[in-house]
């Protein structure tokens, strides 16, 4: 499946002078520079920051923030909106513990995808948002396939459109590192759950004996 091609085609069927509305969810402000910025001609965008993986509250609060700066700052045909629901770890750590053995990339990660897109799905049927995206896809790290699908059975589940993407392609990556560095965003070097950064430190720790 090609999904930043299906993106594409969605896209060139909108009304460009009647934008519908997309809740956007987000995991941090670098990833969603380059989103923001391929979505904004075509949609009323509102950012939804809902990120329970985040193991601690500094780390959630700065990453909040530059998410926060980054909408202040971009420029884009029309304002984008934030919503943040809150932090609350205990929602991610019960999904999450029955696979806490497992790397980076597993299946703790698709129970994670599944609880950040099923939460952004329910709001944006509660908040009449026709459509919905996540941010997460930017990243070469997060597995397409696996958000697509889940993205399209919550859309299906709760009676909101699901915008397949790939936004790592069309160079979407490499533009995300370009307008961090442009906004002097704070770019994060772990996922964000206290697993993925204990698999950092034992990278860093091997690389440093080795």
């Amino acid at each position: 499946m090609n999904y930043h091609r299906m993106m594409e085609e969605i896209l060139g069927s909108l009304d460009a002078t009647d934008a519908p509305r997309l809740l956007l969810h987000s995991c941090c402000g670098p990833c969603s520079s380059a989103v923001i910025s391929a979505l904004a001609p075509f949609f009323d965008l509102t950012v939804f920051y809902y990120n329970p993986n985040i193991d601690e509250a500094a780390e959630y609060e700065r990453r909040a923030a530059a998410q926060r700066a980054l909408i202040a700052a971009l420029p884009v045909p029309r304002p984008v909106s934030f919503i943040e629901p809150g932090w609350e770890p205990g929602e991610f750590l019960e999904v999450a513990a029955p696979f806490a053995a497992e790397g980076e990339g597993g299946e703790r990660c698709t129970h994670c995808y599944r609880l950040r897109l099923a939460r952004t799905a329910k709001a944006a049927r509660e908040l009449g948002y026709p459509y919905f995206a996540s941010t997460l896809s930017v990243s070469p790290w997060k597995d397409p396939v696996r958000l697509n699908v889940i993205g399209d059975e919550e859309g299906t589940r709760h009676g909101v459109r699901w915008l397949w993407s790939d936004f790592k392609k069309g160079n979407g990556y490499q533009r995300s590192i370009e307008l961090s560095r442009e906004y002097g965003l704070y770019r994060q070097d772990y996922c964000g759950c206290a697993y993925s950064r204990d698999e950092r430190d034992r990278r860093e720790k091997a690389r440093a004996s080795g």
